[in-house]
């Protein structure tokens, strides 16, 4: 028997308040049991756990989530993850419509948003 990844767990200063913001971009609930000033939140849609400790973030992720818009152009995406508190961090769009953006999520993890697949197609 292999091994499979069960979470991807991100360090983070408040787990519950980043665990919502995941949650939002995902449109994913963090488990029900979760509430605000947990140590942990999790999103097990996403495989993703949100754990809260004492480091602040100092350098650039070695590892990031890319999303691919499933109902929305990736313009479009992009503008809705800033309503809801990310920065746009590097933006490598080209103007023949190729390309990404690179997002910050609020305590500055860094995340792309790629072209959706109905854009690829074209």
């Amino acid at each position: 028997m292999t091994s499979k990844i069960r979470h991807v767990t991100i360090d983070c200063s408040d787990a519950y308040c980043l665990g919502s913001f995941w949650s939002r971009v995902l449109d994913l609930p963090l488990q029900e049991e979760d509430r605000p000033g947990d140590e942990e939140a999790l999103i097990e849609g996403a495989g993703l756990l949100f754990v809260t400790v004492p480091d602040a973030k100092t350098v650039k992720n070695r590892v990031h989530v890319d999303l691919q818009p499933q109902d929305r152009t990736r313009d479009e995406e992009v503008e809705r993850l800033l309503g809801l508190g990310a920065t746009l961090v590097d933006d490598r769009r080209r103007p023949d419509g190729t390309g990404w953006a690179v997002l910050a999520d609020p305590e500055g993890n860094e995340f792309c948003v790629e072209r959706s697949a109905a854009e690829r197609a074209n």
